[in-house]
């Protein structure tokens, strides 16, 4: 009878589960890089130019550091999102390396904290363009140009979607690290 503490032979992950597995992260990460493509080109092509009371007003994402930054934030994330897609195919030859599933743990937390930092501070400046701030005398912008503010919030929302994608990257990336650890 064999005990729960034996020095045995250890159990390896059935073949199904690791192709399972690699299938979610590559659909996922290509998610990621699409939506990260679709709100870096969004924010980039955000601007719109109106008249009130016969001033000309333009409105650019550039004039804004906070969404340059965004901007910045989702075309890196593209890079690396694109980049860790061909790395799951190449780390899918070498599954039975736990340190492959840790380096990818950290390229994931990395590339959802830049994300999840601009879209926090787009967001903020966001909030002040939609409904202003009257303590500090700041009117809101986005009565004006909602074209512009409408491209934006897409952005960030297409930005906010690939944070939680990151997210659950990130989650499975950590378990797969995890179980690989104690397997071997």
């Amino acid at each position: 009878m064999e005990s729960f503490g034996s020095k045995g032979e250890q159990k390896q992950p059935p073949l199904k589960a690791i192709k399972r597995f690699s299938a979610i992260q590559v659909v996922l990460r290509l998610a990621v890089t699409a939506l990260t493509l679709a709100a870096a080109w969004t924010v980039l092509t955000s601007k719109q130019t109106v008249s009130v009371f016969g001033i000309q007003m333009d409105a650019r994402y550039s004039y804004s550091p906070a969404f340059k930054f965004l901007a910045v934030a989702n075309i890196i994330g593209f890079g690396f999102s694109l980049l860790s897609v061909l790395v799951v195919f190449i780390l899918d030859k070498m599954a039975d390396n736990p340190k492959h599933y840790f380096y990818m743990f950290l390229h994931d937390l990395i590339v959802m904290a830049l994300l999840l930092s601009g879209c926090a501070s787009a967001t903020a400046i966001g909030y002040v363009g939609k409904f202003g701030e009257s303590q500090s005398g700041w009117m809101p912008v986005c009565d004006n140009v909602s074209k512009f503010c409408h491209k934006i919030t897409v952005g960030l929302t297409l930005s906010y979607i690939a944070v939680i994608f990151y997210l659950i990257l990130t989650v499975l990336s950590a378990n797969q690290s995890r179980k690989s650890m104690f397997q071997n």
